[in-house]
């Protein structure tokens, strides 16, 4: 399940981070959100994972994660998100 993918993610990347690079004070966060994307879509989210870096010189992902909660209709407390 999708928990336990993020998990092994989580602690094999932090383990990364501390050994590799030693950055002790590193860790994520409790939290995650997940989306899925259509087959039909993909063609469209490779272009923007390739323009991402420009992308977020001009939105921040704050207001890009709010944005996508927004147009999908996703309930959420945001005192819960940051």
């Amino acid at each position: 399940c999708l928990a336990d993918v993020l998990r092994e993610i989580k602690t094999v990347s932090s383990r990364w981070v501390h050994e590799k690079i030693r950055m002790p004070q590193f860790g994520w966060q409790e939290g995650y959100g997940a989306f899925t994307v259509s087959r039909s879509n993909i063609t469209s989210v490779r272009r923007y994972i390739a323009a991402q870096e420009e992308h977020h010189r001009q939105h921040t992902f704050q207001e890009e994660y709010l944005g996508l909660l927004k147009k999908h209709q996703i309930a959420f407390g945001e005192r819960f998100l940051w």
